[in-house]
């Protein structure tokens, strides 16, 4: 039965197979490769674009970004374990061997590549990873993804892809302060990239900022790090690749509940050690975008990503993505919880930032880009005017009543409470951070979904309370 499944996959599979695998072949070779190849095969002779991108690509990505994002994450390739197992195994090796010499010139001439199940260095591909790379680009729906060490790993080496010496950037003024400090200070001083900072919902500001022929990237977070300022992607877009630039959003704050690449934006941008990872317990980042991008950015002499280093963990890999399955689940109630809260602190009088409530600036265009299941996210912001008093709170909040912890990051199954400008955008200056909207007493939540609703809300106002 194995001998006649062998024989009917084809002479290039079981060369795959063999030549390149120096282990018994298993049914899961034969599934996987099988799925594997039905692709590839099509990329082979469906190729009908300039760059390089196939019709079959595209119409799956396509198709990807119109989805629901759990319809697009079931609806990819399942990578079976080495002995058949349901769960993929761990490719944990550094470096890959060849049957035949002339297969490592091949693969280094870019002739066979992991398209094709070909892998040389796991610097470059490594299996485990680019599963995971597969399962976030359903997710966002874009051709490709790569997955890396950390969200500003993946800032980091797409600005740098995207950017030569001399170039410019236009950014949203309200941006995380790492991101923020790299554009500012980092590229500026080492690669003379330099930005112009705009509010991000002034699209005239956005539109002038703009240097036909010099700026290269417009930037900016989906949800804005922590005023939650939301951006109208399809405007931004729009006014971009007007003018030959390309878009680049951050979409950490808001997995599964917002598409920017349906929208037009070009790269999709995560810290997928918030939300995705959901654990509080594994770095890492992810740059979805193009085929072309990717491949760009892994390129042998000149990508960023293959030159720069910055190689997620197999073993990382394979957590996040048994996690990724699960991910709607929790956004749906990191979001459904975030609301009610947020409409409970509004009747307490508390001045609260919410995208879901009807009173936020940018509600109108969030209700018209959310994946309506989803809700608005997992965030909100509580402005308590002055450092003091929001350390107050959050000091009850944790000590008194156990409502959540006082910790930066986001998407933990706990709440977790910062006071932002003095933690996670420190790196903003007193002007910038006023600039940005960030006042002193701003408190960025998280909202976990431990416990019940019920106990949380009653200890929430019990250390309200004793303010």
């Amino acid at each position: 039965m194995l001998t006649t499944k062998i024989i009917c996959i084809s002479h290039f599979q079981t060369e795959t197979l063999f030549n390149k695998k120096k282990k018994k072949i298993t049914m899961a070779h034969i599934l996987n490769t099988q799925h594997l190849l039905t692709t590839s095969g099509k990329k082979r002779n469906d190729r009908d674009d300039e760059d390089g991108v196939s019709t079959v690509a595209k119409k799956s990505s396509l198709m990807a970004c119109e989805a629901d994002p759990a319809v697009a994450l079931a609806s990819i390739r399942h990578e079976f374990g080495e002995h058949g197992g349901v769960n993929m195994s761990i490719e944990a090796s550094a470096t890959f061997t060849v049957m035949e010499p002339d297969t490592m010139r091949r693969m280094f001439a870019g002739e066979l590549g992991p398209e094709n199940d070909f892998f040389v260095y796991s610097r470059h591909f490594n299996p485990t990873v680019l599963n995971l790379s597969r399962q976030m680009a359903a997710l966002e729906g874009t051709q490709a993804a790569y997955c890396t060490s950390s969200g500003m790993a993946a800032i980091s080496s797409v600005l740098l892809q995207l950017c030569s010496s001399g170039g410019h950037v236009v950014a949203s003024k309200t941006l995380y302060g790492g991101t923020h400090a790299l554009l500012s200070h980092f590229l500026p001083r080492t690669c003379n990239i330099t930005t112009s900072f705009v509010d991000i919902t002034d699209h005239g500001a956005v539109a002038d900022a703009i240097v036909e022929g010099k700026t290269q990237v417009l930037y900016f977070e989906s949800m804005a790090n922590p005023t939650l300022t939301v951006a109208d992607i399809p405007e931004l877009s729009r006014i971009a690749h007007e003018k030959g630039v390309m878009v680049v959003v951050d979409n950490t704050f808001t997995p599964m509940v917002l598409s920017p690449a349906k929208f037009g934006a070009d790269v999709v941008v995560h810290s997928i050690s918030k939300f995705i990872s959901g654990g509080a317990d594994i770095i890492a980042g992810a740059v979805c975008g193009s085929e072309k991008l990717v491949k760009g950015m892994m390129d042998l002499r000149g990508g960023s990503l293959m030159l720069l280093g910055p190689t997620m963990n197999a073993k990382v890999a394979f957590e996040l993505s048994e996690r990724i399955p699960h991910l709607g689940l929790r956004m749906k109630e990191h979001s459904r919880r975030a609301q009610v809260y947020a409409e409970r602190m509004r009747e307490l009088g508390m001045k609260v930032i919410y995208p879901g409530l009807t009173d936020h600036p940018q509600h109108k265009v969030a209700t018209e880009m959310v994946n309506r299941e989803y809700g608005y996210g997992g965030l909100l912001s509580i402005d308590m005017e002055t450092e003091e008093r929001a350390n107050k709170l959050m000091m009850y909040l944790q000590n008194a009543t156990q409502f959540g912890l006082m910790a930066v990051s986001l998407g933990y199954y706990e709440t977790l409470m910062s006071c932002s400008g003095s933690s996670t955008s420190s790196e903003l200056d007193p002007s910038q951070k006023a600039a940005a909207g960030i006042s002193p007493g701003l408190i960025r939540m998280s909202v976990g979904y431990a416990g019940t609703l019920e106990q949380k809300w009653t200890q929430f106002e019990k250390a309200f309370i004793r303010m």
